[in-house]
């Protein structure tokens, strides 16, 4: 019989669990009760730290997944109240390593980091699809992007299309890697990489003036 013990559950627990549901059985076999069977409490547990039920916990999963661990470090009261925070991350010394790297550097860092989350969690990526929330990641997200885009020698409106086209390769590009997992003709782990920064190093190129 399972324990009902609600000690030690926390929004990134529930959150890692979710994951792990929608990895074995997809997206349309998450629930608030067999959520709350695999962390061996009751259901409303869950809804204690998601008040606003599953599109709450859907808009944290999207935040969780696609929030790079070097622009993480934030604390589950931090920001307005009405953002979906992730869960927190490994610390600012990550920010403040890449902060000092290159422009294209940095970008590439971040750029691998976030394609590494995209894939280990690729179970959500339908979530992501329809789903951006606003969280205080994001905004560092933007922020070390811009900044990084900037130093390139872009200006103006061309720093958010730079940061779009950014966004957009990394999650077409896992995108089309998942889609491809299991046929014959997919490559290994080390050339999808290789591939995936090839097309990236392209990218950069492109966005210099």
């Amino acid at each position: 019989m399972a324990s009902r013990n609600n000690a030690g559950l926390s929004r990134e627990r529930i959150i890692v669990e979710a994951l792990h549901i929608i990895a074995g059985r997809g997206l349309g076999g998450l629930s608030m009760r067999r959520l709350g069977d695999a962390l061996e409490v009751e259901a409303m547990a869950v809804y204690h730290h998601f008040p606003r039920g599953k599109e709450q916990l859907f808009n944290s999963i999207a935040a969780y997944v696609t929030t790079a661990r070097v622009v993480s470090g934030l604390s589950e009261g931090e920001g307005p109240e009405e953002e979906e925070l992730p869960a927190a991350g490994t610390g600012d010394e990550d920010a403040e390593r890449v902060e000092s790297l290159p422009w294209d550097r940095r970008i590439t860092v971040w750029a691998e980091d976030y394609r590494a989350r995209l894939l280990a969690y690729s179970g959500a990526m339908s979530l992501l699809m329809h789903r951006a929330p606003r969280t205080l990641a994001e905004h560092r997200t933007i922020a070390m992007l811009d900044a990084a885009l900037a130093e390139a020698g872009l200006s103006g409106d061309d720093v958010p299309r730079g940061r779009d086209a950014l966004l957009a390769y990394c999650l077409g590009s896992v995108g089309h890697q998942v889609r491809h997992e299991g046929r014959e003709d997919a490559p290994e782990e080390a050339e999808a990489l290789a591939r995936f920064l090839f097309g990236l190093r392209a990218l950069l190129r492109g966005l210099t003036p």
